[in-house]
């Protein structure tokens, strides 16, 4: 086998076989490959695409590129979601515990922030003692024992995909919905759980920013887990606006404590409730939607969701007491409001600004290896179509450094957008893609 044929061949578009893919993504892996023969595959593959058969080749063939965990000493149906991550995207901190409160076993493995993105991990640490790294053996055991456990994800998982996402970053050939989809779904395979719900961003504040086109990976990640036999679920949703109202890791916890009391904002807690439906009926543990919604409801209604969060933290070594008192979390010292210049109507709250105004404050990294401060971030006070007055708050800045305060302030007000006219509700779910749809 010819690397520049493989190249020419799916340039014009031909089908390379699960063989000619191996070849491919082995040699890169190995080093035998170079960068710019790659490059040329990714970048025939952004123009021609990929067969659902293809796609779902490269992506098995990239998730036993390295470490798989098994996890079929863990009794049960393992329930896993995922998002394409977005702002004040809080659903596992609130969705873990509340689907594990209704029997349903969550092993997740999740990764830290990068950019204007939150990571999981950074969120879970700022709880006093949390341990987000776990031996093979603590996981399972923990799942077994309580029904839930998350942790940083740990040894060498699908290496190609880590390999080949660095190349598409510096090639222009990140926006190939196939190579999305399997990078996504590699990294899921190899982590052991035995179904999927995605949850497909779309929006200012997502990757990707047009319907059609979630829409289109959504449908391509649900065939790959048909073929793969991975039974997968994807939500369209909204990130024209921040999911929930806090941005930033301790904020977040805080808020997704306040969402398993039944305080928190209505389209986070919907979503989780969604979200956790499609789990419950994947897992088997309900008969339908309406069954599984209920029982997700009477979690949140009667604490059992809540006495999961405390059960997992303490289980995992973080201090159970900040579910009672937030203040045991880390605290920003200097904060400052955002007031609205005018009455109106909120038509805009643009989530990519408050998102990178949280990371300026030093909530994300800017490099994969930079500190982050767990105190800071940005607390939103309201959302799109509520009607204000002059001086009515319209965010809360929480900063460690009066000088980055200031800036902040500054550069966050512009997100706000206030008019006269009521806006148009967006809808906070655009479609859901089940295997009956592809």
């Amino acid at each position: 086998m010819r690397t520049a044929e493989l190249i020419q061949k799916k340039r014009d578009g031909g089908r390379l076989s699960r063989e000619e893919l191996e070849f491919l993504v082995s040699g890169y892996v190995r080093g035998e490959i170079p960068d710019y023969q790659m490059a040329a595959w990714a970048m025939a593959v952004f123009f021609q695409g990929m067969d659902a058969e293809e796609t779902a080749d490269l992506t098995l063939i990239m998730a036993n590129s390295g470490d798989t965990l098994d996890l079929s000493a863990i009794k049960g149906f393992k329930a896993d979601k995922h998002s394409t991550g977005g702002v004040a995207d809080t659903t596992t901190l609130v969705l873990a515990p509340l689907v594990a409160s209704t029997g349903v076993r969550v092993a997740k493995m999740s990764g830290r922030g990068l950019g204007h993105t939150g990571g999981t991990v950074d969120k879970l640490e700022s709880i006093p003692g949390f341990k987000t790294s776990l031996s093979a053996r603590e996981f399972i055991d923990q799942v077994n024992q309580i029904g839930i456990s998350v942790v940083g994800q740990s040894g060498e998982l699908a290496p190609a995909d880590k390999l080949l996402y660095a190349l598409r970053d510096v090639t222009a050939t990140v926006e190939s919905i196939p190579l999305i989809a399997s990078s996504i779904m590699s990294k899921k395979i190899a982590a052991g759980s035995d179904g999927f719900v995605l949850d497909v961003k779309v929006g200012r504040g997502a990757f990707l920013k047009k319907e059609e086109d979630a829409l289109a990976l959504a449908k391509s990640l649900v065939q790959i887990g048909k073929l793969v036999r991975k039974p997968t679920v994807a939500l369209v949703t909204d990130m024209n606006q921040p999911l929930g109202r806090s941005i930033g890791n301790a904020l977040e916890v805080k808020e997704a404590i306040q969402t398993l009391q039944g305080r928190g904002p209505r389209n986070l807690t919907e979503l989780c409730l969604q979200l956790g439906t499609e789990m419950l009926v994947l897992a088997g543990a309900a008969a339908d939607a309406a069954e599984a919604r209920s029982r997700l409801e009477h979690s949140l209604r009667s604490g059992l969701a809540f006495d999961k969060f405390k059960e997992w933290v303490a289980a995992q070594g973080g201090d159970p007491r900040v579910a009672e008192d937030i203040s045991l979390l880390p605290q920003a010292s200097f904060q400052q409001d955002i007031l609205a210049p005018r009455r109106g109507f909120v038509q805009e709250i643009d989530p990519l600004t408050l998102a990178l105004t949280a990371m300026h404050l030093g909530a994300g990294r800017a490099t994969k290896d930079a500190a982050i401060d767990l105190a800071v971030g940005i607390e939103v006070q309201v959302g799109v179509g509520d009607l204000v007055s002059a001086g009515d708050v319209l965010a809360r800045i929480h900063a460690n450094d009066p000088k980055q305060l200031a800036a902040a302030v500054v550069e966050a007000a512009p997100a706000f957008v206030i008019g006269e006219a009521e806006p148009p509700r967006r809808p906070l779910v655009y479609g859901k893609i089940t295997a009956r749809d592809v």
